[in-house]
């Protein structure tokens, strides 16, 4: 199964005799796989079937699923309620009678409640049953369709997502390369720091002094989040390739990548790393931001 976007548009179209159908669905972000159905009236039927077939097409996004049908439904046609004409009538014959009244005009009759009814026609069975077969089989079309176009936009999402994953890589190498972080600057730079700090306090006990020495030489360490955002490069490749619905680990990982840049930021001693951390998380917000539009 080929990465897909969660976006998308399908259309697809029939006729069945006198009978025609158009299917649309429309695809766009969500969160989880959120179905929903505009249909004609008397046309709920299809719901089950719409439900499984994009389910089992897609993971997430907001679905809406449209149908436009004509010719299928039962003709509404009037039919005349003897029953109610015949005791109408018998009425009129008795007033009539009576009082020498004139009888009762078309008009007047037609204004009668419940004389004219108006029923749906039966529809063959049959034909109902071939047109439900066919229309379904259009639905099937354009889920496979909209299915297509969200594989054909994921396809060029996975490659802007793994530029986007290359150019963090180069910059993690750019901190890791960078000269303050040779064992010499780090000497000289934790040793200046301790002497100010001797400066500062010089009263300070032999063993809060090395307490404090310890956490400067943990600020200048970079090496752990230098490690772990290597091997989130590498878990984001692999998720990449992998070919399965991987939107929501994708984002979990955006996270931990912002996270050990942001530790990068604090704990940098020099404007070369700095100016790196910063482009990281320019970097991370870019690869996070095209995440949310995958499956």
């Amino acid at each position: 199964m080929a990465l897909q976007s969660m976006t998308g548009f399908a259309r697809s179209e029939g006729a069945l005799g006198e009978a025609r159908w158009t299917w649309e669905l429309r695809s766009v972000n969500g969160k989880s796989l959120d179905i929903r159905m505009r249909l004609p009236q008397g046309f709920e039927r299809y719901e089950t079937e719409i439900r499984r077939a994009c389910s089992a097409a897609f993971k997430r996004g907001n679905i809406q699923v449209s149908l436009a049908a004509s010719g299928v439904s039962a003709d509404v046609e009037p039919v005349l309620n003897e029953r109610v004409l015949a005791s109408v009538i018998a009425i009129s014959q008795d007033i009539q009678n009576r009082f020498d009244a004139d009888p009762p005009r078309l008009d007047g009759l037609l204004n009668i409640r419940n004389l004219i009814e108006f029923r749906d026609s039966e529809v063959d069975p049959e034909m109902l049953r071939a047109y439900d077969a066919d229309c379904l089989e259009g639905l099937s079309q354009a889920v496979n369709s909209l299915a297509e176009m969200r594989e054909t936009e994921g396809a060029a999402l996975r490659a802007v997502l793994e530029g986007h994953v290359a150019a963090i890589e180069d910059v993690v190498r750019l901190v890791e390369r960078d000269p303050s972080r040779t064992p010499e600057a780090i000497r000289q730079r934790l040793a200046e720091q301790v002497r100010q700090l001797v400066e500062a306090a010089p009263a300070l006990d032999q063993s809060r002094l090395a307490m404090e020495a310890a956490l400067l030489a943990a600020k200048a360490d970079l090496r752990e989040e230098i490690d772990r955002l290597h091997a989130h490069v590498a878990a984001a490749r692999e998720l990449l390739a992998s070919g399965v619905p991987v939107g929501r680990r994708l984002d979990f990982l955006a996270q931990e990548f912002n996270r050990e840049t942001n530790t990068i930021c604090s704990k940098s001693n020099a404007t070369s790393v700095t100016t790196a951390g910063l482009e990281l998380k320019v970097l991370v917000d870019q690869f996070r931001e095209q995440i949310q539009n995958l499956e």
